[in-house]
């Protein structure tokens, strides 16, 4: 079954990449067949072929006779930045995190929605966006209760989804539409209103009355940080969980642990089964009250689809065991697979989808039969060591072992506690053959998923090794004794608290070993995109390994090398950079309404100028730097920078740096004027902890950034002083040149700053034009003196500002300079080989 879900999912592959009428497919599969049935009676392996090939064309059949991923739906004819009216009801019930609340985000699916032209009834998912105004003299109110299935009437701007157009880039679209959303919507708080009905089904209504009354429960028995992970690890809710901590858990590489997964089904199950069987109860009754509790457990958590894919292999190793068959783990994955893929082809390009897989066949098609000639006939060795009669059923060495172990325990027999001799060697011996295989099944598996993490997450989680040899087996202790006093606690808190405090316990340790070994600077590796050689030897070495795991044990443990080799290759060997030589290179990153641009000068030297940013009054987690510009310099294989530059302190110039300077560590920091503000200051301590120099530039510093390459500072003046708060004329502006060609960056300086600079004779043939196409900048006088053939604007798709103004295109029209827009095109990219300028724009979805 394994590889027909290989052949399948090529098949869902090729389909995306090939396309043919669904009749042509329809036809090959039916010839396949037909060609497979009638050569059955001939050599076997020619129908088996024919059937794989077959399963490609299924396969490909089923995606392509799929409805397309982005069909507009009439919800976006709406979605024109201006208000309308929508009635809705809530479709995803969210715990209140925080009872003040500035920003919240609820799903609804609505009803009505009404404009100013028009009132139509439709029926499509939003993801709502809820804010509340705050101000020193009235902080906000309580929050409503939104509860799943309330009816709510709104006024709200509608928004279609929209990706930040960089190679690299989350695929933002993509994972809205596969939980149904059609668009996004923003409105006040003070708007909602509450309206009588209901809407929905009951069995989901239960669902969320049972989560929330559990999530109540969790929070009288443990306090609130303790409660916050309790939530996520136990019942899969993780509104409580704070920034740092998911950041603690990812660098540790036990983020797993965080997450409702198969493991904590699996540790649930395994509990079960310990306690059924100790009562009168039969397999089989044993084994359906396991499956409906599993289910259960799924379906409260609601944890999506990574708890479902588990819940399938378990159903589908009880029957197999119901039905006394061969239990392969192998063929398990292969049907649970490809029963998900007939419902979801889609899902084959889903990371979580891979993730999940990946680890299962790790550790089911190297890990399992490799310990199963290692460790595990010592494992079974160790069982009964009293009991003679079973020397013979075992292997030889094994057979010694346990005759080794009892003849050194009558030694001990004359001591006062010799009879406990022969117990404490099966404890014993059984606790380190459990540690090493803790240890080998974690090992393997960094080294097996080192891959996906480096090209789905930029991240070697070079401490998920020790990191999950305590935190694992902690959670196994707190998993059911969290379970447990949970159950308890609607019968009495008094009779739960001391389960309770077990879970404390184990928890502190796991939050102890994730504080100390996340912390470490070592933990904390970024990687780039591997290149395509080394992703195709990433795979080889998995399947080698697959391969010989079976094989002799010598040529298990040398199939191992070559995983190890490619896994330390992605984490400690960067790839060569995705540059081109002999041209200045001016970037801009789409960052939204902010400024990043990345210049490479023809030696490979790496500037990058501002990095993006939010607001700090938008209270949001989300990190420009570091899921936006970082996301797409990994993808062009950049792993280090020589020098980053902060044009002005403002949030959607600087707010990514922090992330930058971690992430890539820079040699050198350039600055204009050095304010006197809170966020600044914390992004020069940052620079300070990763020991970057900070250099001040002022107009009239003219020096060679690599061999090649020209800077000269054009503003601020060197007779400008620190002041608590600056204005976007105190912007760094720079004019980049190679030979004949130039880039002359603005920053956000404003027409004042502009009429100084026209006076120094600053032409160029490339500008980044200021302050995003604000009308306060790109004065007419300034674009004569500087003279552009092509202009740049970063700027936010739709943003509130009304940039770029219609004013300053018009200039730039006036002014014959070709100009290029980061909200309409994504990422831009010019070219300068010191006599012309050739721009470019990525191939993005």
């Amino acid at each position: 079954m394994l590889h027909a879900l290989v052949a399948f999912a090529s098949g869902i592959a090729l389909g995306t990449r090939l396309w043919r009428p669904p009749t042509w497919w329809m036809l090959g599969l039916i010839a396949l067949i037909s060609a497979a049935l009638y050569l059955t009676r001939t050599r076997i392996w020619i129908p088996r072929v024919l059937a794989l090939v077959a399963l490609i064309f299924l396969g490909a059949l089923n995606i392509q006779i799929r409805p397309p991923d982005h069909a507009d739906p009439p919800i976006l004819r709406y979605a024109t930045g201006e208000e309308v009216d929508i009635t809705a009801h809530i479709t995803n019930e969210q715990p209140n995190a925080d009872p003040n609340f500035t920003r919240r985000t609820l799903d609804v699916e609505t009803e009505q929605v009404a404009s100013e032209d028009a009132t139509e009834p439709i029926h499509a998912k939003l993801r709502l966006t809820l804010y509340q105004k705050q101000t020193l003299t009235a902080p906000p109110q309580n929050a409503p209760t939104f509860a799943y299935g309330s009816r709510i009437h709104f006024t709200a701007k509608l928004h279609a989804p929209r990706n930040f157009r960089n190679p690299g880039a989350f695929d933002y679209e993509a994972y809205l539409h596969s939980k149904g959303i059609s668009a996004l919507a923003s409105s006040s708080t003070d708007s909602v209103e509450i309206l009588p009905g209901f809407s929905g089904t009951r069995l989901e209504r239960l669902r969320t009355r049972v989560h929330a009354s559990v999530i109540a429960h969790v929070h009288r028995l443990w306090t609130p940080q303790q409660a916050a992970l309790i939530d996520a690890m136990v019942i899969g809710e993780d509104a409580f969980i704070d920034h740092d901590t998911r950041i603690d858990f990812q660098r540790s590489g036990t983020y797993h642990i965080l997450v409702v997964s198969g493991m904590n089904l699996g540790i649930l199950v395994v509990v079960v089964f310990w306690l059924l069987r100790r009562t009168s109860l039969r397999e089989p009754a044993i084994s359906g009250v396991a499956m409906l509790v599993a289910i259960a457990y799924a379906f409260l958590t609601d944890a999506g689809s990574p708890i479902w894919r588990a819940t399938l292999m378990l159903a589908l190793y009880l029957a197999a065991r119901f039905f006394y068959r061969e239990r392969s783990m192998l063929n398990a994955i292969g049907i649970a697979a490809l029963g998900l893929l007939l419902i979801d082809p889609r899902a084959l390009f889903n990371p979580g989808f891979q993730l999940t897989f990946l680890s299962v066949l790790i550790i089911a098609a190297i890990g399992v039969p490799i310990l199963e000639r290692t460790s595990q006939p010592y494992l079974r060795g160790l069982r009964s060591l009293d009991a003679i009669s079973y020397d013979s059923k075992l292997p030889p060495r094994v057979t010694q072992l346990r005759l080794d172990l009892r003849l050194l325990a009558s030694r001990l027999t004359h001591l006062p506690a010799g009879r406990f001799a022969l117990p404490a060697f099966t404890l014993t011996g059984r606790a380190a053959l459990a540690t090493f295989e803790l240890l080998f099944i974690s090992a393997l598996m960094q080294a097996g998923l080192a891959l996906p993490m480096a090209f789905y997450f930029h991240r070697a989680t070079t401490m998920g090794l020790p990191s999950n040899l305590a935190a694992v087996p902690l959670t196994a202790v707190l998993m059911p004794f969290a379970v447990a006093a949970v159950a308890l606690s609607y019968i009495s808190v008094h009779i739960a608290t001391p389960l309770a405090s077990v879970a404390s316990l184990a928890l502190r340790g796991i939050t102890s070993t994730v504080s100390l070994l996340g912390s470490a600077r070592l933990a904390d590796i970024r990687v780039p995109t591997p290149s395509a050689p080394l992703i195709i030897a990433g795979i080889a070495a998995l399947l080698l390994a697959a391969i010989a795991a079976r094989q002799r044990k010598l040529y298990a443990l040398a199939g191992l090398l070559p995983l190890a080799l490619t896994a330390l290759t992605i984490t400690a060997i960067p790839p060569k950079p995705d540059l081109h030589p002999n041209v200045l290179e001016v970037t801009a990153i789409d960052v939204g309404q902010g400024d990043s641009l990345l210049i490479v000068s023809p030696d490979g030297h790496t500037l990058l100028v501002d990095s993006g940013g939010l607001p700090h009054w938008m209270h949001s987690d989300f990190d420009i730097g570091e899921q936006v510009v970082s996301s797409y310099l990994w993808s062009r294989r950049i792993h280090r920078l020589d020098a980053v530059a902060i044009t002005h302190p403002h949030a959607d110039h600087m707010g990514g740096m922090s992330a930058i300077i971690a992430n890539f560590r820079p040699k050198e920091l350039w600055l204009g004027v050095d304010t006197q503000s809170a966020e600044l200051n914390q992004l020069l301590d940052k620079a300070r902890e990763f020991h970057v120099a900070i250099i001040m530039r002022r107009s009239g510093d003219d020096f060679l950034f690599g061999s090649q390459t020209h800077v000269g500072i054009l503003a601020p003046q060197r007779d400008t002083d620190a002041q608590p708060r600056r204005s976007n004329d105190d912007s760094l502006v720079m004019k980049i040149a190679f030979q004949e060609t130039s880039v002359l960056l603005t920053g956000d300086a404003e027409r004042p700053i502009e009429d100084r600079i026209a006076l120094e004779h600053p032409e160029s043939t490339l500008l980044k034009v200021a302050h995003h196409g604000s009308r306060t900048s790109t004065s007419p006088n300034f674009l004569a003196a500087v003279h552009p053939r092509y202009a740049v604007i970063s700027v936010g798709f739709r943003n509130g500002y009304g940039h770029p103004r219609p004013e300053v295109l018009s200039r730039l029209q006036q002014a014959h300079a070709a100009t290029y827009r980061t909200d309409l095109m994504g990422a831009v990219t010019f070219y300068l080989d010191g006599h012309t300028v050739t721009p470019s724009l990525p191939a993005l979805r």
